[in-house]
């Protein structure tokens, strides 16, 4: 018979009380370490989400703090325990509380998250209205210095574009291609994920859908053609409409075009801090 939970409990911690615990000794090589922890943690969360409430998925995590410089190491398992223990929906806005706890849990002064998760968006298709998921890779970056904290959220968003020239020297058609929008934000209000994706998606060609019937698919097409971008159009569109929003600090916006008749990619970047500016 298996003994009592609370018995078993009891047994652990006088166990603990005789082991030495190596990673909270001194070290004599006096040299601070400005992350240690871990990376590369799956665990399921729950996201908090504009149109439903709340988001079930499996985020990959990497925690780390500073360590002084007289001590050996950090208690690693710390960090899962804190992952463990939080039960709460995550979101732009509370996700200082779990940064907050975990600084405290490694009794430590700065240390950073970085969360990485599939975000799901139900859409309907443009003709039939037909809904589909199609998935956002989105990340999540807190991190506390000297008691200051600082919150970014990046989303990857997939679009289509078309080429402008293309069109314009082709008697019939134009070359399109699939891209990867990046746009990451430091903001100072609550900016919804599925809003920052719809920054992005408004700025392109067309948008992507999970399920297309043909009515559907030749309104993609058509709306592509008649809404031709370079890769640079597609940044400087989006650094628009962030330069208008006043809950968006800093930003860095990328585009990333999968050329269809090439075997390379076509790239523009733009970044801003608008505090600096």
């Amino acid at each position: 018979m298996n003994a009592p939970i609370q018995e078993v409990n009891t047994s652990m911690n006088e166990v603990n009380l005789h082991m030495v615990d190596v990673q909270g000794a001194s070290d004599t090589r006096l040299i601070a370490i400005n992350r240690a922890g871990i990376k590369g943690i799956r665990h399921p969360v729950t996201i908090a989400d504009k149109g439903s409430g709340i988001q079930h998925t499996v985020a990959t995590f990497n925690m780390y703090v500073n360590l002084p410089h007289h001590l050996k190491g950090v208690h690693m398992s710390r960090f899962v325990e804190v992952l463990n223990g939080y039960d709460r929906a995550i979101s732009a806005e509370g996700f200082e509380s779990l940064l907050r706890i975990m600084i405290t849990r490694l009794e430590a002064e700065s240390g950073g998250i970085e969360m990485s998760f599939p975000y799901f968006m139900t859409k309907a298709a443009p003709v039939s209205r037909i809904k589909s998921l199609l998935d956002y890779e989105v990340s999540f970056v807190g991190r506390i210095e000297n008691g200051s904290y600082q919150f970014t959220m990046k989303a990857v968003v997939p679009v289509t574009s078309l080429c402008p020239c293309s069109k314009q020297v082709s008697d019939y058609g134009a070359h399109n291609q699939r891209s990867h929008m990046s746009v990451s934000v430091r903001t100072s209000g609550l900016v919804w994920i599925a809003e920052l994706i719809r920054m992005a998606e408004d700025q392109a060609s067309c948008e992507l859908y999970g399920l297309l019937k043909r009515s559907d698919e030749k309104h993609v097409t058509e709306k592509a053609y008649d809404n031709p971008k370079f890769v640079e159009d597609v940044v400087r569109d989006t650094a628009a409409v962030l330069n208008r929003d006043a809950r968006i600090e800093a930003y860095v916006v990328e585009s990333e075009n999968f050329e269809s008749i090439h075997n390379h990619s076509a790239y523009a970047m733009i970044e801003r801090d608008k505090l600096e500016s």
